[in-house]
């Protein structure tokens, strides 16, 4: 009888244990396109663009950036005709965060040199809860407009 109620409480805790496993939420699924860059004015500052694609069910931030072409890049988020560096911008469940010219955007500043029309910038974007994403930001003309 003991264990009767022994294999009846297993099965019950591993088939617990297998539903709890299939809850509907799923990790932050990062992907980055249109990244571009474009050819820098001045020497000292810079800006970068792109697409954060989250396929997964639950939301993440960007919350930093890192490379090796400037000494400091910020996060800025626009609003109307008001720039302001953030800490952090979300990147909706299954939906999309832009970086986009007049709008939310990447600001480097201290370039340890001027990238030119066809250079690659090479970014790493660091996420609340997902992997680091690696990305290679063609620069572009300084008049480059992207194609959506």
């Amino acid at each position: 009888m003991n264990r009767r109620i022994t294999l009846a409480a297993a099965l019950t805790l591993t088939a617990g244990l297998t539903l709890a496993g299939c809850g509907g939420d799923s990790a932050p699924k990062i992907e980055v396109t249109g990244a571009y860059m474009p050819q820098p004015v001045t020497e000292q500052m810079a800006g970068a663009y792109f697409t954060v694609k989250n396929n997964g069910d639950v939301a993440d931030k960007l919350t930093s950036v890192t490379t090796n072409l400037a000494k400091d890049i910020s996060i800025h988020k626009t609003t109307g005709s008001k720039m302001e560096r953030v800490k952090s911008l979300t990147v909706p469940a299954n939906g999309t965060l832009r970086l986009s010219h007049g709008g939310n955007h990447l600001m480097f500043m201290g370039l340890k040199h001027k990238p030119t029309k066809d250079d690659v910038v090479t970014v790493t974007l660091h996420f609340a809860t997902a992997d680091p994403v690696r990305v290679a930001v063609p620069v572009k003309a300084a008049d480059y407009q992207p194609k959506h």
